[in-house]
């Protein structure tokens, strides 16, 4: 008889998620038995999608996978308060559902953030006597203090010491780097009790890219040296632009592409204009589906985040991403992603917020010959099949649910 597997999770499927449908479709497929329990999707916007409308209650199949909707308060603006209504009512309504009308589970999985799913995992496996797995892909408060979300030390105190209540009602808990599981470590929590489980990348869709790069993406005379994603304050992408100054200085063979939008996307470009950069282009978001191709387009993915202790501990989702597609990276990270790229073998690795350096790496990766950049791309995507792929990720939750189950 499979084993009967919850997931909860505030988002999944149409929104953006890295444990979604591609996770409870393996899970399906390697043999368990899935419901997934979530809300109304709303993220990033804080607008219900075309299509839905808050209910009461909603069930669909997506992909085969049974998927059951609660009620939650949309919202993803800037107000504290509007944010913590969407977090607490989707946690109410969840453990109001898991409580009194989900089919008993054999193991929940709850995935983190926003810590109030922790709350209520933690509630259904004191009251239902469900084991359950914590999956950690953000560090609270370490992260909400960094990113400026919450300043307030007596909130982040209280949320320290939830976190805590969290950490001690988990049955296991999986944590992207090996830097969280110190960090938790520190924080009281067993060894035997913490495993390190690396994110993989949406392989599907970066197997069969839609689109064409545009008109204005770089041509082959240059090394295009490619940035996709966010572009906030955390990515300190004016490093880039430094370094872009540097290299135009130089007159050397390359290029940046800046994929993406962000709170810091048009101030930038602006400042790329100002300085009169003719070595770096800005792209607008695309698709998932079509990511794929501008990948593929450059000889060279970058990686940037600022210099923080707490992303020294942080792996970035694009490093499995670009890993997946077979293409060298340059880290401009320190600490657990630089680690990673450099037992790849497939990248090179430079400090973070270090401008000079990113631009010395960059006009030494320009003069390695093709053949030596494709091969460091094939072993960045070795590591990723054999260390980082979906299947590999999954069986490691797919083992833990079944000796939790089993006790």
């Amino acid at each position: 008889m499979a084993i009967r597997v919850l997931l909860l999770t505030q988002w999944f499927d149409p929104e953006p998620t890295f444990k979604g449908i591609v996770f409870a479709r393996e899970l399906v497929r390697q043999g368990f038995e899935v419901e997934v329990l979530t809300g109304f999707p709303n993220y990033p916007g804080g607008k219900v999608y075309p299509g839905y409308r808050i209910n009461l209650l909603q069930r669909e199949v997506i992909d085969g996978v049974q998927v059951t909707r609660v009620p939650l308060y949309p919202n993803h603006n800037q107000s504290a308060i509007k944010r913590v209504l969407n977090y607490a009512s989707f946690a109410a309504s969840s453990f109001v559902y898991g409580l009194f009308m989900a089919r008993r589970p054999d193991v929940i999985y709850a995935y983190h953030p926003p810590l109030t799913v922790g709350i209520t995992a933690g509630l259904l496996r004191l009251l239902r006597r469900i084991p359950v797995v914590y999956d950690i892909q953000d560090m609270w408060p370490d992260t909400l203090r960094a990113t400026g979300m919450v300043s307030n030390n007596r909130a982040l105190s209280v949320v320290g010491t939830v976190c805590q209540w969290v950490y001690r009602r988990m049955d296991h808990i999986a944590v992207l780097s090996p830097g969280f599981k110190r960090l938790l470590l520190q924080r009281g929590v067993p060894d035997t009790k913490v495993d390190v489980i690396y994110n993989w990348a949406d392989e599907v869709a970066l197997a069969s890219p839609q689109g064409h790069p545009p008109a204005n993406f770089p041509g082959p005379e240059r090394l295009r040296i490619l940035f996709a994603g966010n572009m906030g304050k955390a990515q300190a992408l004016d490093t880039v632009l430094e370094a872009a100054a540097l290299l135009q200085a130089r007159d050397a063979r390359v290029c940046f592409v800046l994929l993406g939008g962000g709170v810091e996307a048009a101030r930038l470009e602006q400042r790329a204009i100002d300085m009169q950069l003719h070595n770096t282009i800005f792209l607008p978001p695309v698709p998932m589906s079509e990511v794929g191709a501008l990948l593929n387009e450059a000889e060279v993915l970058l990686v940037h985040l600022r210099k923080d202790s707490l992303f020294e501990i942080t792996i970035p989702s694009k490093t499995q991403a670009y890993m997946a597609v077979g293409k060298p990276l340059l880290m401009a990270v320190d600490g657990d992603a630089a680690e990673l790229v450099s037992r790849s073998g497939g990248g090179v690795v430079v400090e973070s917020e270090n401008a000079p350096a990113l631009a010395d790496a960059a006009e030494a990766l320009a003069a390695v010959q093709q053949d030596a950049l494709a091969t460091m791309g094939r072993q960045a995507q070795r590591f990723y099949r054999e260390q980082l792929a979906l299947q590999v990720g999954v069986s490691k939750f797919g083992a833990i649910f079944t000796r939790l189950a089993a006790r």
